[in-house]
């Protein structure tokens, strides 16, 4: 996908299409990085982030069952031994 830079007050600017910015998640604020290819940016969110935030809600509110049970399988049941 091509874009154009674009000119923003006395600095420069890309618009990143809407379907980008929701494959890659980005939004906010994000880290700009000089590549030998070009200019990289990269989430300043650590991989996972929110997601202890996340299990604590679930725990709180009591919707932290499994959503099927453990099916198991074969070797489990048949071929494991200690």
């Amino acid at each position: 996908m091509k874009a154009q830079i674009i000119k923003i007050g006395n600095s420069r600017g890309i618009r990143i299409p809407k379907p980008l910015l929701e494959e890659s998640k980005l939004e906010g604020e994000v880290e700009l990085e000089v590549i030998d290819e070009g200019l990289l940016i990269k989430s300043t969110n650590p991989p996972r982030h929110g997601w202890e935030e996340a299990f604590r809600l679930l725990v709180e509110n009591d919707d932290d069952d499994l959503i099927m049970d453990d099916p198991g399988n074969r070797f489990d049941e048949e071929q494991w031994r200690w």
